[in-house]
C-alpha cells in the first residue's frame, strides 16, 4: 500500500514549496480581509445554524466537542472546498485518522486500519479533483480555483499537487481550528466571571482567543529537519536531526510573555506566540481560524448568555503528541444569563 502524495506545503521545501505556496495564496483567501469577504458569510451562515440548534436544546447538557467545536470547521472548510454534504462524515473519519496513526498511539492493527482510511482518503482527492477537471471547473470551490491558475500547466501545479493541496486543507482545515474553539470555549467559561464579562461586552472575544493560542495551541508541538548544524546553549545539533519543535513549550517562554503561565486576555505580549508558525511556512489558514473562533463565540456569548460547564466536566485530552485536543466539553445550555455574584467577584 502506498500513497502517492506530492509533497506541498507543509511537507515541502523549496522550490516546490515556494511554487506551491504561490498557488495556494493566490486561490485561498489568507489576510484578514479576504478572509472575511470571501469565506465570512459561508461562517455565519455555519455558525447561525449550529448556535439554532444548540438553542433547541436549551435545559440539556450537551458535549460541545462533538456538536459544536469539532462540527463548526469542518461544515466551514468543506464548503470551501466543494465537497458534497454526504461525504462530510467520511472526511471527518479519514482526517482524525491521519492525525492518530501519525501524533498517536495506535495499536499494529489499528495501524493497518488507519493506513488503510489514509489511502482512501488521497483516492478521495484525486477523484475530487478529477471530477472538476471533467465538469471544466467552473465552480467558485477551492479545487476549481486552484485548477484555473493551474490552467493545463503542470510546471505550475500537477494535479497530483491539487489533490494533496485539498487533501491537507481538509485535514488543517478544521482539526487544528476545532481545538482552538474547544480551548477558547473551555477558557471562556471555566471561570465564570470570565464569561459574563464576555456577555457584557463581546468585543472582548478576539483577545481571549488569541491569549487561547498563546496559552493552549491546538498544535503543541510539529517534527522538523535540521538543515545545518545549529547550537542552542550548550548543545549542537547536527544537520539532519530530526527535531520535535515544542510549540507549547515556546508559547510560555518567560523571556517573551510577562507571567507566561497566567492565563490574561488582556496582555500586550499575546500575539508574540507561534501557534501559526512562523517564516515561509506561516500557517495559510490562520485568519480564517481566527475569524471562525471570533464570530462563534461572539454568537454564543450574545445569544445563549446562559451557557455554563456542566457539573460532571472535567478536562480530558486526547492522547497525542502534537495535536491538543478536548474528548469533550459537556456544558448547559440556558439562554438566559444566570449570574453568580460571588463567582464574578472572585474572577
Amino acid at each position: 500500500m502506498e500513497i502517492d502524495a506530492p509533497p506541498t506545503t507543509a511537507a515541502a521545501d523549496a522550490p516546490t514549496h515556494t511554487r506551491t505556496r504561490r498557488a495556494l495564496r493566490a486561490t485561498f483567501a489568507n489576510t484578514a480581509v479576504r478572509v472575511n469577504e470571501q469565506y465570512g458569510p459561508i461562517v455565519r451562515r455555519r455558525v447561525d445554524e449550529l448556535v439554532e440548534r444548540l438553542i433547541a436544546r436549551r435545559g440539556t447538557v450537551v458535549d460541545l466537542v462533538p456538536e459544536f467545536a469539532a462540527e463548526l470547521p469542518l461544515l466551514v472548510v468543506v464548503d470551501i472546498l466543494g465537497v458534497p454534504a454526504e461525504d462530510v462524515a467520511l472526511i471527518k473519519k479519514w482526517s482524525d485518522g491521519q492525525i492518530a496513526l501519525i501524533w498517536g498511539q495506535p495499536s499494529p492493527d489499528e495501524q493497518v486500519r488507519l493506513a488503510q482510511g489514509l489511502l482512501d482518503f488521497w483516492r478521495y482527492c484525486q477523484r475530487l479533483v478529477a471530477f472538476r477537471l471533467q465538469e471544466g471547473h467552473p465552480g467558485d470551490d477551492f479545487v476549481s480555483k486552484a485548477l484555473r491558475f493551474r490552467d493545463g500547466d503542470d510546471e505550475v501545479l500537477t494535479t497530483d499537487e491539487v489533490a494533496s493541496l485539498a487533501f491537507n486543507l481538509l485535514v488543517a482545515g478544521h482539526e487544528t481550528t476545532s481545538g482552538l474553539l474547544a480551548h477558547s470555549l473551555d477558557n471562556a467559561l471555566s471561570e465564570r466571571g470570565r464569561w459574563e464579562r464576555l456577555v457584557d461586552n463581546p468585543s472582548g472575544v478576539p483577545a481571549l482567543v488569541e491569549e487561547t493560542l498563546r496559552f493552549g495551541p491546538a498544535i503543541d508541538g510539529w517534527l522538523r529537519v535540521t538543515s545545518a548544524p545549529v547550537t542552542l546553549g550548550e548543545t549542537t545539533i547536527p544537520a539532519g536531526a530530526r527535531c520535535l519543535l515544542l510549540i507549547g513549550a515556546a508559547n510560555r517562554d518567560s523571556a517573551v510573555f510577562a507571567h507566561a503561565d497566567a492565563f490574561d486576555p488582556h496582555r500586550r505580549d499575546g500575539k508574540d506566540h507561534l501557534s501559526f508558525g512562523y517564516g515561509p511556512h506561516f500557517c495559510i489558514g490562520a485568519a480564517l481560524a481566527r475569524l471562525e473562533a471570533q464570530i462563534a463565540l461572539t454568537r454564543l456569548v450574545t445569544e445563549v448568555p446562559g451557557l455554563r460547564l456542566a457539573p460532571e466536566h472535567l478536562n480530558s485530552f486526547k492522547p497525542n503528541v502534537a495535536f491538543r485536543a478536548h474528548r469533550a466539553l459537556p456544558v448547559i445550555v440556558e439562554t438566559f444569563a444566570q449570574y453568580d455574584d460571588t463567582t464574578a467577584a472572585a474572577a
